[in-house]
């Protein structure tokens, strides 16, 4: 990350909040089918680090969606927390729970050969393919992010 800015924010109902100490200033979406499953549509987020710090981690679920990466969301509110690979500790964080969204440009779509026909951002971004996903980050694919 070569942009980066500490950023806070918190859950729905406020018993989780959140500090990261190096957010990207680059917004990103995933459009595998996992995390289309998990909010209903991409999963639009900030790459945070392994600098993140949770005030309330009692509130804190965590399920474990793969091998190499786990998913966390607060028990009472059901807000969407993280989605972090296990291995660094790198959070991605929905960008909607961040206070202070100044500044955040929108820059990378992933999975984009999964993303289903019926939706387009009018963005011009980068974009990488599942292939190019696990090619990046020497993953073998298969299918579970």
């Amino acid at each position: 990350m070569t942009q980066t800015r500490k950023r806070t924010g918190s859950c729905l109902c406020g018993d989780v909040k959140i500090t990261a100490q190096a957010a990207s200033l680059h917004v990103g979406a995933c459009h595998c089918d996992m995390c289309r499953r998990w909010g209903g549509g991409p999963f639009i987020e900030i790459d945070c680090g392994d600098a993140v710090s949770f005030d309330g981690e009692s509130s804190i679920s965590i399920y474990d969606s793969s091998a190499w990466a786990e998913r966390g969301f607060c028990k009472r509110c059901g807000t969407h927390l993280f989605y972090r690979i296990k291995q660094h500790h790198q959070h991605m964080l929905p960008a909607g729970l961040i206070d202070d969204q100044s500044n955040l440009h929108f820059e990378m779509q992933v999975f984009i050969d999964h993303k289903p026909a019926y939706y387009t951002f009018a963005d011009d971004t980068k974009t990488m393919t599942e292939t190019q996903v696990f090619e990046m980050f020497g993953g073998d694919s298969d299918g579970e992010l």
